[in-house]
Order: C-alpha cells, then sequence, then structure tokens
C-alpha cells in the first residue's frame, strides 16, 4: 500500500484531527485508525484475496445501512475502504447468546434481500461458493498439503462420493443463495444504540446462506462452553430461520454439516493467498476448522 497516497484519499472523504495511525497489519488487509473531531473512522486496504469487499460493503451499506457499517469511501480499483465507527464490538461483553437472538433475524432479512443480487456480486469477485460448485471444491481440497494425520486426510477422501450426495440433497431444498459472511462472531458485530452492524465482509462468499452459523455456532461452542445439545443452539436456529419461512429445520441441519466443508475451502483459499513465511501462524487455526469438517464425516455426527 502506498501509504502516502492513502492518507491524500483518506482526507479527501474526512477531516482527520491528530496523526491518522496503523491499527493492525495482516497479509490479507492493513487497517489504519483516523481520529475526527466527532469519533474515529477506519481505513482498510485489502489483500488481493479480499480485494472484492470495498464495492461489496458500499453496496451492502446503500441497501441496508442499519445493518452494516457506514461507507464514508471506497475505492474498487485500489480495494481501499473508509468506514465510520460502527459502535462496540460484542465481544467486549463477551459472547453472549442473547444478542444472537436479537442480529441474527435482521441479518437473515438481510441475506434473504441480497439472493436478487447475487449475479451482480459474483460478476465483481465475490467468491463463488455455490451448493452445486462444492464437490469439485472438496477435490481441490483434496489437493492440498492439509496440516491434518495421515488417518484424517484419509476420512475426508472416503466421504467424497457421500459429500457430493449431501449437496445434491442440499441444493434439492431450493433454499435461495446469496451473500453469506463466513465470519459471523462476535468480533463481527457490533452494538450501536438498538442496532446490531455486521463487520469485515473479507471472508464473504456467494453460497448457501445457512452456512453462516457454522461460526457462529463455533464460537459459542469454544467461547461460552456451550455442549453441542445445549437449547441454545435451537433457540438460535429457531431465530435465525423466522424470516425464511416454515419447515426449514431439516434443511439446516443439513446446511451446518455441508458448511462446515465449505468453510474448510474458504480456509484453503485464503492460505493460498499467503506469503511462505505467514503459513505456519495461519496453520495453527486451520486444523481447527479441518476437525470440524472431519467430525462431520461421521454419519452419527450430531447436528443440533
Amino acid at each position: 500500500m502506498d501509504r502516502a497516497a492513502a492518507e491524500d484519499w483518506i482526507r479527501a472523504h474526512v477531516e482527520p484531527v491528530g496523526a491518522i495511525e496503523t491499527a493492525h497489519e495482516r497479509p490479507w488487509a492493513t487497517v489504519l485508525r483516523v481520529p475526527l473531531a466527532d469519533g474515529v473512522a477506519w481505513f482498510k486496504a485489502c489483500g488481493p484475496v479480499q480485494a472484492f469487499e470495498p464495492r461489496l460493503s458500499a453496496q451492502l451499506f446503500v441497501r441496508w445501512p442499519d445493518r452494516v457499517a457506514e461507507v464514508l469511501g471506497h475505492d474498487e480499483e485500489r480495494a481501499w475502504l473508509l468506514l465510520a465507527d460502527a459502535g462496540t464490538p460484542m465481544q467486549t461483553f463477551g459472547n453472549p447468546p442473547e444478542v444472537w437472538l436479537v442480529a441474527l433475524p435482521p441479518y437473515a432479512e438481510l441475506q434473504r434481500g441480497e439472493a436478487p443480487h447475487m449475479h451482480d456480486h459474483l460478476a465483481h469477485s465475490v467468491p463463488d461458493l455455490r451448493v452445486a460448485r462444492l464437490p469439485a471444491g472438496y477435490e481441490d481440497l483434496l489437493q492440498h498439503d492439509l496440516p491434518l494425520e495421515r488417518d484424517e486426510i484419509h476420512r475426508l477422501r472416503e466421504f467424497a462420493p457421500r459429500f457430493a450426495e449431501l449437496c445434491d440433497e442440499l441444493a434439492a431444498h431450493d433454499t435461495p443463495e446469496t451473500v453469506q459472511h463466513d465470519d459471523l462472531h462476535h468480533a463481527n458485530v457490533y452494538e450501536q444504540g438498538d442496532r446490531r452492524r455486521v463487520l469485515d465482509w473479507g471472508d464473504a462468499s456467494i453460497s448457501h446462506p445457512f452456512f453462516s452459523l457454522v461460526e457462529t455456532f463455533r464460537f459459542l461452542e469454544e467461547i461460552n462452553k456451550l455442549p453441542p445439545a445445549d437449547p441454545w443452539f435451537a433457540r438460535l436456529r429457531d431465530a435465525y430461520l423466522e424470516p425464511w419461512g416454515r419447515g426449514l429445520t431439516p434443511a439446516f441441519e443439513l446446511a451446518i454439516r455441508v458448511g462446515a466443508f465449505a468453510h474448510a475451502m474458504a480456509w484453503a483459499r485464503q492460505r493460498d493467498h499467503l506469503p511462505e513465511e505467514e503459513r505456519p501462524d495461519f496453520d495453527r487455526w486451520f486444523p481447527l476448522v479441518l476437525r470440524r469438517a472431519v467430525a462431520h464425516t461421521d454419519e452419527r455426527s450430531p447436528g443440533l
């Protein structure tokens, strides 16, 4: 990133009242904190793997200004994004399931509303993880040097035909595919007054909408230590599904299973874009995602 050019661009959109500072720098994005007279703004320079994010964020803000961060400016060509402050991240309060009861229905409404724009998002490089493409994505995943034990990789290989069947079963439910965040956890939902805003769309894809809760549920298990059979999961499932209509519990349970593999594919895509020296740190967490997928090769694996 050309820091001087970025700061000139920022100043063309807002008036900083102090030094613009680096908030964090990652292989996939650099974030700058911009102090303003009435608060703060955030600049994000996206790497190639997330270059679609500025335009996607801007499009979502046009249609859903009460559910995503306010976009103060974006540059699609340079993959730059300037956001107004969105309030307090949910992780400040822990990860209370009660907040998800409030946050999930509006998110589902956003997804439903974005379904007609699916092809436009795809045309602007939002990753394509539609269900019909997942069996091929699964085969591609198996070609990677996965940080797993040999028996775990064997389980994945043996499961490939069954995975294709599960994708066909899921597609038969005919749920419209749309944008799905794929990183929907307590660090990416912000509270501002009575609003809950979803931020950080850099991991998003066009896929089955219900896949979004794979990550939400993983964090509830790992952060809140909720066991898989905890009643909260059914409550949150039902709250999320309410805007979609009735009778969708079987489709949701199947989507959570298939979505664990789609999530692993998305992680593999991120890993492919990393410099070699960054991969060991990434691989501290990648096996956790992969092993959740491996667990779903067991036909006895619990749904909800």
